[in-house]
């Protein structure tokens, strides 16, 4: 009987110790490769412009400010579906 007990302790140990290796694992940094060099590509970032009179979104591409009175409001994208010069006329 008691013999059983102490495997019973003794595999809970084990577990709980491979689950600790695991955890610590995770917080490990990756694998170097053969050499232990890592070698990134070289990235550049682009900066996209934003819209004077809605700064949280993108400047529509259409709305560059050559015509008078755009300031890039086009919250809802109208400007890349209908032609540029006829929403002017119906404006």
């Amino acid at each position: 009987g008691e013999g059983r007990a102490g495997e019973g302790t003794m595999l809970r140990t084990s577990a709980l110790a491979l689950l600790a290796l695991g955890a610590a694992d995770a917080f490990s940094g990756p694998a170097l490769p053969m050499g232990g060099r890592v070698n990134k590509p070289a990235t550049a970032v682009t900066m996209q412009q934003k819209s004077a009179s809605v700064p949280f979104l993108s400047q529509p591409e259409k709305l560059d400010g050559s015509m008078a009175g755009d300031v890039g409001f086009d919250p809802l994208g109208v400007s890349t579906y209908v032609d540029l010069k006829w929403l002017r006329e119906a404006e």
